[in-house]
């Protein structure tokens, strides 16, 4: 069998909104959580109760993210910042 190899390059990642979308996504994770926190009872009775920390625990982990990807835009930020100095100064 012959191993798979690409043909072509592989194209540049998607820029977009990141924080705006991780922010939304972890903001709706939470107010999923508050929307099924008045129903635990049933939930608890049916022994669905994971229905209810799950959203939490995707709010949790989304303000990971929010912390994670701001400090990669501000990485980018710094990094294109110290490219056009170098090619300002460089000649």
């Amino acid at each position: 069998m012959e191993k798979w190899t690409p043909k072509h390059e592989a194209p540049e990642p998607l820029e977009g909104p990141v924080v705006a979308t991780i922010t939304g996504g972890t903001i709706l994770w939470f107010v999923l959580f508050l929307a099924q926190l008045p129903f635990y009872g049933w939930f608890d009775d049916h022994g669905h109760t994971w229905w209810v920390w799950t959203p939490l625990a995707g709010a949790g982990l989304g303000l990971i993210g929010i912390w994670y990807v701001r400090g990669r835009e501000a990485a980018l930020k710094r990094a294109a910042a110290g490219d056009a100095a170098s090619d300002t100064s460089g000649g």
